[in-house]
């Protein structure tokens, strides 16, 4: 009897304790290219920047939660970027090559959709062009990850309240022969602002699109970090735009991506990579200053599709790194490609060598990538998983049905 009356009392007090609260306002950082090493790479230049030699720690390496994700796809170990962002959209596995489609090419379902549904705003912003790998995957479906104009055209059908960043690589198709993306967006309603300023005069518009100021390749990806010049617009300046933009009583999701941490990673530019993510962690400051005033509703993920170039800090059997050696680099190797100064090129790869930092690929790895979490259910995150359970945790710390 006394057994039955202390379960009774155990079960009143459950009944009375305060329902599991949900995230109402979820930012989505995802680092292209950015594994454990690209991260530690960025704390370690840090630290050696204040003359010490160890790790600084980013705004994001600080969150209380850590886990892994592993990245394989469908139809290989290592990943590409339409398979790795469809994994972490839909929470589906499809083959190399595809976006937001099953390997036998049905079409998935973002999350996206399903937070709109369920009544919040809905943001997507990336440092690379809108209709790249990543953020395509969280608003369209292509068997052809290359075939940008269908991809970018299944943007302002979406109905989506804000995309910010990079604009379109085929923006009139492969030919030049078809209806502009940007009258598109146009004719669904949606403001296009070119730049900040023009951002600030569609504050009361429905729909936002931003992109670059006319005076730049408003087309094109963000500049590097490393290449930036005065009036660029910054990773930060999106995340700021978009959640001004998107803040309301009812919540909101923001997927914002670092793509060009991928980029060079591609290129094995080691002072690139790290002013990159260095860029990134300044956008995810700017999600930690708003949870600061939502704190029992705000969640902050922060994690990569993959890693790219198998870096490594240190390079042959040495145990020093000489980040000084990185001084002289005042421009990404890819910028430096397109004035095709080779002897540039070749010295700063010199520059990389010298700093021991190492690279075994100009690829994509197949590394497990990390997985940070802060805020409302971020427990959820931690520990290992596979990139597709990310995106089904995330709706789970919404109290969405996935």
């Amino acid at each position: 009897m006394k057994l039955l009356s202390a379960v009774l009392a155990f079960i009143a007090i459950l009944g009375c304790q305060k329902p599991e609260s949900h995230a109402k306002f979820v930012f989505y950082f995802i680092g292209d290219g950015m594994g454990l090493a690209q991260v530690s790479l960025a704390e370690a230049y840090l630290a050696d920047s204040k003359g010490k030699i160890g790790s600084e720690a980013l705004s994001f390496t600080q969150f209380p939660v850590l886990g892994t994700a592993t990245t394989f796809s469908a139809s290989n170990i290592i990943t590409c970027s339409s398979a790795a962002g469809t994994a972490l959209a839909t929470g589906v596995k499809t083959n190399n090559g595809m976006l937001g489609v099953t390997p036998d090419t049905l079409d998935l379902e973002a999350i996206t959709y399903k937070i709109r549904d369920a009544g919040y705003k809905v943001g997507i912003t990336s440092t690379v062009t809108l209709d790249h790998a990543t953020p395509a995957a969280f608003y369209a479906h292509s068997a052809y990850r290359n075939d940008y104009y269908h991809i970018a055209v299944q943007l302002p059908e979406t109905g989506f309240d804000f995309f910010g960043g990079g604009g379109f690589i085929q923006p009139e198709g492969r030919e030049k022969d078809r209806t502009s993306v940007i009258t598109l967006i146009e004719d669904a309603g949606y403001s296009i602002a070119y730049g900040m300023e023009a951002f600030e005069e569609s504050r009361n518009a429905q729909k936002v699109v931003l992109l670059q100021d006319k005076s730049k390749n408003y087309l094109d990806a963000l500049p590097y970090a490393i290449d930036r010049k005065e009036g660029d617009m910054t990773h930060e300046d999106i995340v700021r735009a978009a959640v001004e933009f998107l803040e309301n009583e009812n919540g909101f999701f923001l997927m914002s991506e670092s793509g060009r941490i991928d980029w060079a990673g591609h290129s094995n530019d080691g002072k690139t990579a790290i002013l990159e993510t260095l860029d990134l962690d300044e956008a995810v400051q700017v999600a930690v200053e708003f949870s600061r005033k939502h704190p029992e509703q705000t969640l902050i993920v922060v994690t990569a599709d993959h890693e790219t170039g198998g870096l490594s800090l240190g390079w042959e059997s040495q145990y020093n790194m000489y980040f000084d050696q990185l001084a002289g680099q005042t421009a990404s190797i890819d910028n430096v490609l397109a004035s095709r100064d080779r002897d540039m090129v070749l010295n700063i790869r010199e520059m990389n060598k010298k700093s021991r930092i190492g690279w075994t690929t100009s690829s994509h790895t197949g590394i497990p990538v990390p997985v940070y979490a802060m805020g409302t259910n971020s427990h959820l995150f931690s520990g290992r998983m596979d990139n597709t359970d990310i995106p089904k945790k995330i709706c789970q710390a919404m109290g969405i049905a996935f």
